[in-house]
């Protein structure tokens, strides 16, 4: 750690009691799809979602884990098709907007519009923007600025919150 690093550090710790305690709680936002239909978001308990995903992805998805940085085959699918949600299968991104980001982690310039949800995450102190399926909340990853050109969008997703359906194959039926 730098010197810079750890006064930023010490300061984002002194100012977080200053904070209002309402901003530091989670702020969900509201997802409309593209379609101009809001996707409706699933009652379903996260406890339901055990049997249907594996350990790592209840623990990423509903839990808010993050995997092992370089352990999701994800990382080097190439092919053309779309990553959905791997508990409800939402299509979330399209492999057109995949790109290497060099984190570990598959990476996307942008979702499918109205099928991300966002919420303000302070579990490191300073703000990120964390986002997740708009239909059962499952947790996928952060959103950052340090994406390429035109929109500066880094989408940084847990490869295990995802699954991959090549073009051509039908999409799953949506599960809930």
């Amino acid at each position: 750690m730098n010197r810079r690093s750890l006064l930023r550090s010490i300061g984002a710790l002194i100012a977080l009691p200053l904070l209002p305690s309402c901003s530091r709680a989670k702020e969900s936002t509201s997802v409309a799809a593209s379609s101009g239909q809001a996707i409706k978001p699933l009652n379903k308990p996260h406890e339901e979602w055990r049997g249907l995903v594996s350990p790592a992805a209840y623990a990423v998805l509903f839990n808010e884990d993050t995997e092992r940085a370089g352990s999701s085959p994800l990382n080097n699918e190439k092919r053309a098709g779309t990553y959905i949600c791997a508990a409800c299968y939402l299509p979330l991104f399209e492999s057109a907007h995949k790109f290497e980001s060099g984190t570990g982690w598959p990476s996307f310039t942008q979702p499918i519009e109205g099928h991300i949800g966002t919420s303000k995450d302070y579990k490191l102190v300073w703000p990120r923007t964390e986002y997740h399926c708009a239909r059962c909340g499952g947790h996928q990853g952060h959103v950052f600025d340090d994406g390429p050109e035109p929109r500066g969008e880094r989408w940084c997703n847990n490869g295990v919150a995802l699954a991959f359906v090549p073009e051509g194959q039908a999409l799953p039926a949506l599960r809930g």
